[in-house]
């Protein structure tokens, strides 16, 4: 390893390697330009029994009684919509599915068969591989255990709680749907119910959250025995159009001051990784073996298809959201079902060009523990580009918040890191394998945004829009609808 009084001047020499490269460093065409097949899947069911206070989320609010004729009506009907969709919808690629999302609203409202009838046209039209991911977000108060055991059966894999918190005044505070005691017995039915993974949500920064509260939720659900776990920070995002964007705005809506949600991330991170969670993204902890394979092809620029109200696709190298209000979606299925099957979704929208390729790419990776590949990224887009994060980062790597690894894992110095990158480039080396940059857990992972926005600097543009559109699908729960996080706020999630 360097020594820190020689960490300058190889930095430098690193920075004149890779500069020699400037004039030939566009990305490379190797895995980028072709086609990729598309192996994930996004499906959004927007049904609830009442809209949180917090959600902007495209939900339809159905009530209590979700037996409803009117209410089971409203959902076949948006069944078969999305089946339309589904059929309209070109084949990208020969390879099957290997991860499924189910997100909302929350999906578990819809009655199994339904949930059965979708899972037979993804497999029918794209093929589902065997030992998928399916993944599908419920909330507490609308499932029982012979309901799970009727979701493994049609293939579900993977169950996403939003729970959110361990005290009855906080869930009444955000307008959730369920009491504490649907907490328990949603806990008390998939413990039972023999899935082979589950995750629990909670969210910190709401009203009213105190510290020793926190503190009780985080070792509430470890005891609960999730294997993933989902931690959000309301108070680094009230979203716009909500009601409590409007209570804050009058001065109604007493959120935890800056000082408390820093505290509470710290708490999270020391007492799940403490449990044995590894802390792999900014939001996301998860047991050994359970990571989230369909929020990691987010994380990892990989293309995916979404179907429903709302949702955003990335096929083709371009990002499209479906209309956000029910007819007008419908009418945009009447006319993507006119192509007869071999439709592109937003393929009228021109492909994300390689420095917005750069820039999601550096922003998605930083957000997670397996970090920024710099060989990787040179060899995709050019050595100057990873010229470029290494300055911007090496502040931060002096003050302790960003971190080098050798492909072993091991702890490096930023300059031996720079030059290796600036050496050997990805040659041979797979992915994740090569020399990395990432933030430091918690400190870095909570100054991501700051941090992510001086690397943009660095490159002349700001982070302020795209962060969210890059992953951000709609949802329920809180699992696929809070994938990316952005916005500003020194809290990073």
């Amino acid at each position: 390893m360097l020594l820190a009084n020689e960490n300058s001047l190889a930095i430098a020499l690193a920075m004149c390697l890779l500069d020699e490269h400037r004039s030939s460093g566009q990305a490379s065409t190797s895995g980028r330009d072709g086609p990729q097949a598309v192996r994930s899947a996004y499906v959004h069911l927007p049904f609830c029994k009442r809209k949180c206070f917090y959600c902007d989320f495209p939900v339809v609010a159905v009530g209590r009684d979700v037996t409803a004729p009117k209410v089971e009506g409203r959902m076949e009907s948006y069944v078969e919509t999305l089946l339309r969709e589904l059929a309209a919808t070109r084949v990208m690629g020969q390879g099957p599915l290997e991860t499924v999302f189910f997100g909302g609203g929350t999906p578990s409202l819809l009655p199994p068969h339904l949930l059965a009838r979708l899972l037979e046209a993804l497999d029918a039209r794209f093929g589902l591989a065997g030992g998928a991911e399916v993944s599908l977000e419920a909330d507490p108060g609308t499932f029982d255990l012979q309901r799970l055991r009727r979701y493994r059966e049609l293939g579900v894999t993977r169950l996403s709680i939003g729970v959110q918190a361990f005290q009855q005044e906080l869930l009444e505070a955000c307008g959730r749907g369920h009491d504490l005691a649907d907490v328990e017995a949603a806990l008390d039915a998939v413990s039972s119910s023999g899935l082979p993974s589950w995750s629990l949500d909670l969210i910190s920064g709401l009203p009213g959250l105190t510290a020793e509260a926190w503190r009780h939720s985080l070792e509430r659900a470890v005891a609960a025995g999730p294997h993933h776990v989902s931690v959000y920070d309301l108070q680094a995002r009230v979203e716009e159009g909500t009601p409590f964007a409007t209570w804050q705005r009058k001065g109604r809506l007493r959120l935890p001051p800056d000082d408390a949600a820093v505290e509470m991330y710290g708490m999270a991170s020391e007492l799940l990784r403490g449990a044995g969670y590894e802390h792999y993204e900014v939001s996301n902890y998860a047991k050994p073996g359970h990571r989230s394979a369909h929020n990691q092809v987010y994380w990892r620029g990989r293309p995916y298809y979404a179907f429903g109200l709302g949702a955003a696709s990335y096929l083709a190298g371009r990002r499209f959201s479906r209309p956000a209000r029910m007819r007008e979606y419908e009418e945009w299925v009447d006319g993507l079902a006119a192509a007869g099957g071999e439709a592109l979704p937003g393929g009228h929208l021109p492909p994300e060009s390689q420095e917005e390729l750069l820039l999601d790419t550096i922003m998605l990776r930083l957000r997670t523990a397996d970090g920024l590949d710099l060989g990787s990224l040179a060899e995709d887009f050019g050595t100057a580009a990873a010229g470029c994060v290494v300055r911007s980062l090496a502040p931060h790597a002096r003050s302790g918040m960003a971190l080098a690894l050798d492909p072993s894992g091991r702890p490096v110095s930023l300059a031996e890191a720079a030059l290796a990158a600036a050496g050997r480039g990805a040659a041979g080396a797979a992915e994740g394998g090569g020399f990395r940059v990432r933030l430091a857990d918690p400190q870095g992972f909570l100054l991501s945004n700051d941090i992510i926005s001086d690397v943009f600097a660095a490159f002349d543009v700001t982070s302020g829009g795209g962060a969210d559109e890059v992953v951000h699908q709609p949802g329920g729960s809180g699992e696929s609808g809070a994938a990316a996080g952005g916005g500003g706020g020194a809290v990073g999630v």
